[in-house]
Order: structure tokens, then sequence, then C-alpha cells
């Protein structure tokens, strides 16, 4: 039991590292257009939230609930975000 447990929060931890690591080298022309394609995997982690809001028991769902809302604040944050940037490139 304690193997795996373990295991995952290796790599939760390497993944981690790795998306910081990844995110700081980005230029700062790119983290608009890398937001909004971030909004994809937003979506995937909806899906993943709604599976375990419905699969666990009180406080999976609990849990469930908050990365819902998690989610749907980053991909509602990265639509308005991409939507403000278009704006700024339409001729007036």
């Amino acid at each position: 039991m304690a193997l795996p447990l373990i295991l995952a929060i290796t790599i939760f931890v390497l993944a981690m590292l790795l998306g910081l690591e990844i995110i700081t080298k980005v230029p700062t022309q790119l983290h608009t257009p890398l937001m909004s394609g971030s909004n994809a995997i937003s979506g995937v982690t909806i899906i993943g939230a709604l599976l375990a809001a419905g699969a666990g028991g009180a406080l999976g769902g609990t849990f469930g609930l908050l990365a819902v809302v998690a989610a749907m604040i980053n991909v509602v944050g990265g639509y308005l975000v991409t939507d403000r940037m278009l704006r700024m490139f339409k001729k007036r």
C-alpha cells in the first residue's frame, strides 16, 4: 500500500518540477497563447474531476467538487484572456 502512494507522490512532484521548468522558459509574448492552449487540458481535468466526484464517497465528492470549481475558473479565465488578446488585434 505504501509503495503505490510513494510512487504517486514521486510522479506528482516530478510533474510539478517539470511544469515549472517548462513554464519559466516560455517568453512573455507566448504566455497568452500558451494559456489559451491550456484550456483544452483544463477540459480534461474537469472530466476527471467529475468522475472523481461521482465515484468517491463524501470526501471524494468534496474534493471532486473543489477540483471542478478550480478547473472551471481556469477555463473561464483562459477564455476571457484569449478573447481580450484577440480583440487587441482587430481593426477598429
